[in-house]
């Protein structure tokens, strides 16, 4: 449905931005891509015009030339930042690692450590005469030992930026090869980069590092942010990098690019953990710029990741400590109109497993240099302080504790640390989506998820690309342009880039029909943009809980009460999987609720003396238009329903198997079915999980195949285990010392078992929690009938539980309380210790 507001006047557009040599030129808007709408920045493609040697083979080796000399901006000099490149660099930056009073401190302590346990142990024979110097040898000699281990350690981890010519051709090869995938180039704001430039000289003055914090949806994240600071001439920033990257050839290269190599876990190694936070502290210390993905991994759905909270605990560390004065963060958000990794991403998510990377499919993937992906969009957000943002958050916990306890707190909570670098986190994420742009390949995709029709005519794909357009800048966000281009040449491109492989087209028709192929891979698009709408598709997914039963408007109304409550319920489901805004609830749903009824999509219905809303119905127009707005909200969240719906029904099938019935030759009848208490691995629990649901949506039980992915359900089960619905705990590493995480159902959400049949009962909190689940899902054939799920589909998630409890999914049998969870005391403890208690586990869990 089109929107009914007036068009808005265009309105003056940022300025364009020409970057020549070391200088910066600026053209009034509309030089290389006007923006026809208000909010919309000026861009610039910063890698046109690179020459091929098959088109212009002399203007192909003029710019190999000019790169090999260092001629104009190509030198990179005068950078803005701390000097890098020059011979001598990597052994410097490990001297000065080495002597952080950080690192010493702790091998002192390590060697002492060990001194006592070898003395402890009989292995160092001391007397009374010669003991202190026999101690303080062999401690001198442990911490000899640990030093070289850890100068190992710091030469395999650091970047080693020493050589200008290195990087001018690293710049130059990813360059070709960027912009033979990425045809249409990077894209930047004119105002942005200008913006960053005057912070990054401002921080070079005074010795301040500019820390980097992007999404990261595809390995091309970092190599496009490289590429647009070497343009810019802003120093290239230490990349953190997981060493799985680091093998044979490609190691190496990115080593000497930036990338300073990180394990993927630090596990109980003290002197790694020391020597990262040393590290981090001596290129934050002399204002090296540093740069770290905020969600960790990449996504592989598409949407923004929880924030990971590992590096940065050390760059909040470094601060508070006092080791740094201060440092500077940037979040910044890179958007694809086709990420090059979505079908790998695809299988992940399907059950495969993660292939290592390795040099020879490395050297496979240039087959994507063949493609045609459309652009790369880069936003930054207006950096900001790091040593102000604590000194803010500690002043809000400060004036709250004051008022909670009636005077100042004398000691810091131990929680306010935690806290800090939680808030620290979503407001990074928050600052990603307030600055992300919205591809039209993002547009196309969320349009053919969001359908009731098997596809859609072009005329009528055009309109709502243009209605979702209008939506996304109505709520703050921002689309990308293309010079004004019309809607249809936008739609065009995006559905070139897509490919038949992802939009199959109708031939014959009337009329251009499309449809989507690989719904699957579409919703990696479709997730770009759900963030924007969450709220609206939080209360639509509320509001289709009377909205299914059909019937007149007055059937289908539904008390503010019990909205609340669905909402409540769905957000408090939906924590992990999105970024809400920050308001609180209540506000949210009255701002939501305003603006859907100004949209016209609902009506509202206000108490005559309080004036607080008292019923929510859709509106006569919605109605007329076939509720295709009101649907657009819940195809958007319904997805995500039958995931955590899926997860939770495959819980009642983990309920133990009966021991064995008592009976008596006078009464047949079973006297005990008290079931006995299992822990199962967690992989095999969810690959399961994963099969039940494969099996329910091609049994018509499941409507959406996305339901399946990996991720979402392994963030449903975090979320069961934060509710204390399930329980976890750390398996014993056995004979390949890796340990794996067990599951097992909590005693008062375990079901019950008919003492005849063995059959579970569906019913008690776990079934009522079920139950609340799909009160908001997606009616369909085999959906209407609760009893469906009550019997045929809980009998399959039984089935394969079994399966589990027989096979190998078993680890170990017991009681919950005789393994060390101490259930039992959890039940009876207040309701503050079994809140401790949930968060607690759910940490673990996510640990």
């Amino acid at each position: 449905m089109a929107s009914t507001k007036a068009p808005m006047p265009p309105a003056p557009s940022a300025p364009d931005l020409d970057i020549l040599g070391d200088q910066v030129t600026l053209h009034p808007g509309g030089y290389v891509a006007a923006p026809t709408r208000p909010g919309e920045d000026g861009e610039r493609n910063l890698v046109e015009h690179m020459a091929r040697f098959r088109e212009s083979p002399l203007d192909f080796l003029r710019e190999v030339s000019l790169h090999v000399s260092g001629q104009g901006w190509r030198a990179y000099d005068d950078v803005l930042g701390q000097p890098i490149f020059y011979s001598g660099f990597s052994d410097n930056m490990k001297s000065m690692v080495m002597q952080t009073p950080l690192l010493k401190r702790k091998i002192a302590e390590l060697a002492a450590r060990r001194v006592q346990v070898e003395e402890d142990e009989g292995l160092l024979a001391v007397n009374k005469e010669g003991g202190i110097d026999k101690r303080s040898k062999r401690g001198a000699e442990i911490e000899e030992s640990l030093r070289e281990v850890a100068l190992e350690m710091t030469d395999a981890m650091i970047c080693k930026m020493e050589s200008k010519r290195f990087i001018r051709g690293a710049y130059y090869l990813c360059t070709q090869l960027l912009t033979r995938t990425y045809h249409q180039g990077i894209h930047v704001s004119s105002e942005e980069v200008l913006r960053l430039r005057s912070v990054a000289e401002a921080a070079a003055k005074k010795k301040q590092s500019i820390i980097f914090l992007p999404c990261h949806r595809s390995h091309v994240d970092y190599v496009s942010l490289q590429i647009i600071c070497y343009r810019l001439g802003i120093a290239l920033p230490t990349v953190v990098a997981g060493d799985n990257l680091n093998f044979p050839v490609v190691g190496s290269f990115l080593q000497h690019a930036g990338a300073m190599w990180i394990r993927r876990s630090f596990g109980d190694d003290a002197l790694y953990t020391t020597l990262v936070q040393s590290y981090i502290d001596t290129l934050l210390q002399n204002g090296f710029n540093f740069e770290c993905f905020i969600e960790g991994g990449r996504s592989r759905t598409g949407k923004l990741l929880p924030p990971k909270f590992g590096i940065l605990s050390f760059l909040l560390d470094s601060v508070i400590s006092g080791r740094v004065e201060d440092a500077i963060i940037c979040p910044v958000s890179t958007q694809y109109d086709k990420v090059i990794e979505t079908e790998s991403y695809i299988s992940e998510l399907l059950g495969q497993p993660k292939p290592k990377e390795n040099l020879q499919d490395f050297l496979s993937a240039s087959s994507v240099l063949s493609f045609k992906l459309g652009r790369v969009d880069v936003r930054f957000h207006e950096p900001w302080s790091l040593k102000q943002f604590i000194s803010e958050q500690r002043s809000r916990t400060h004036v709250l504790s004051s008022q909670n306890l009636g005077y100042p707190s004398k000691s810091p909570n131990p929680d306010d640390r935690t806290r800090l670098l939680r808030t620290l986190g979503f407001k990074v994420l928050s600052d990603i989506n307030a600055v992300s742009v919205v591809m039209p390949t993002a547009l196309i995709g969320t349009i053919l998820l969001t359908l009731r029709g098997r596809g859609v005519g072009k005329s009528e794909l055009i309109r709502r690309v243009e209605w979702l357009s209008d939506r996304v800048r109505s709520k703050g966000g921002r689309v990308a342009h293309f010079a004004g281009a019309p809607t249809e040449i936008v739609v065009d491109r995006g559905l070139e880039v897509l490919g038949s492989g992802l939009v199959g087209t109708v031939s014959g028709l009337p009329e251009t029909t499309y449809f989507a192929v690989d719904r699957f891979q579409l919703s990696f698009y479709r997730n770009m943009t759900i963030h924007l709408f969450i709220s609206e598709a939080l209360i639509s997914a509320a509001m289709y809980t009377k909205v299914k039963q059909g019937g007149g408007p007055e059937n289908q109304r539904i008390a503010f009460t019990t909205l609340y409550d669905q909402v409540s319920f769905l957000s408090q489901l939906f924590r992990g999987e999105f970024i809400y805004p920050t308001a609180g609830l209540m506000t949210n749903i009255d701002t939501t609720l305003r603006g859907l009824e100004s949209d016209g999509v609902i009506t509202l219905t206000h108490d005559p003396q309080s004036n607080q809303v008292q019923s929510i119905e859709l509106s006569p127009q919605e109605r007329a238009s076939g509720r295709e707005n009101f649907d657009f909200y819940c195809f958007l969240i319904w997805p995500f329903i039958e995931s955590t719906w899926l997860g939770s029904v495959f819980l009642m099938g983990l309920t133990p198997p009966c021991s064995r019935p008592q009976t008596t030759d006078d009464d047949p009848t079973p006297t005990s079915v008290k079931p006995r208490t299992s822990w199962l691995d967690l992989t095999a629990v969810q690959d399961t999980a994963q099969l039940l649901g494969k099996t329910l949506y091609h049994q018509g039980d499941l409507s959406y195949f996305e339901a399946v992915n990996k991720e979402t359900l392994k963030n449903a089960f975090q979320l069961f285990g934060e509710e204390g619905i399930v329980h976890f705990r750390k398996a014993d590493g056995g004979a390949k010392g890796k340990q794996s995480t067990l599951i097992g159902l909590a005693r008062e959400w375990t079901p019950q078992r008919d003492p005849r049949s063995g059959a579970i009962v569906p019913e008690g909190k776990l079934w009522t929690f079920i139950e609340m689940i799909a009160s908001s899902r997606r009616e369909g054939k085999n959906r209407r009938n609760g009893a469906t799920v009550s019997t045929r589909v809980l009998g399959l998630a039984d089935r394969l539980g079994s399966a589990l409890f027989e096979g190998d999914g078993i680890v170990q049998q017991g009681g919950l309380d005789e393994d060390g969870l101490k259930g039992r005391a959890e039940e009876q403890g207040s309701p503050r210790k079994r809140k401790r208690r949930r968060d607690i586990l759910g940490a673990k869990a996510r640990l």
